[in-house]
C-alpha cells in the first residue's frame, strides 16, 4: 500500500498527514489488490479541499470534497470512496451471478 500526500497552499502538519494516511489506509480492507493512493490537500480562503485518487489492480476510484474543517473534509471524501468501492463490488457480484445462471441454463441443469 503506497499513499502519497501532497499539501498545496497550506502548511504540512504531521497530525493531518497521519490522519489522512490512516483514513485512506483503512480502505484497503475493501480491496483485494494492493492499493496506490494520491491525496491532495489544500486550503483557499477558509475552504479546505481534499482530493483522493486510488488505484487497486484495474480499478480506479476518485473523490473530492471541501468544507471549513480539514478533518471533516477528509472524513467526507473517505465516505464517498467507500461508497464507490462497495457499489463496484456489489455490481461485480451481480455480474458473476448472472453469468453463473447462464452457464446453468445452457447446460440444461437446474
Amino acid at each position: 500500500m503506497k499513499i502519497a500526500i501532497t499539501f498545496r497552499q497550506m502548511e504540512s502538519t504531521d497530525a493531518v498527514k497521519g490522519y489522512a494516511h490512516d483514513k485512506v489506509g483503512r480502505l484497503q480492507k475493501f480491496l483485494r489488490d494492493p492499493m496506490k493512493g494520491q491525496v491532495k490537500l489544500s486550503c483557499q480562503s477558509r475552504q479546505h479541499h481534499a482530493e483522493v485518487d486510488l488505484h487497486a489492480g484495474g480499478a480506479h476510484y476518485h473523490a473530492h470534497e471541501s468544507s471549513e474543517d480539514m478533518y471533516a473534509t477528509i472524513d467526507k471524501v473517505i465516505d464517498k470512496l467507500e461508497r464507490q468501492i462497495r457499489g463496484s463490488k456489489s455490481s461485480q457480484k451481480g455480474k458473476e451471478r448472472a453469468s453463473q445462471r447462464l452457464i446453468v441454463d445452457e447446460s440444461g441443469e437446474e
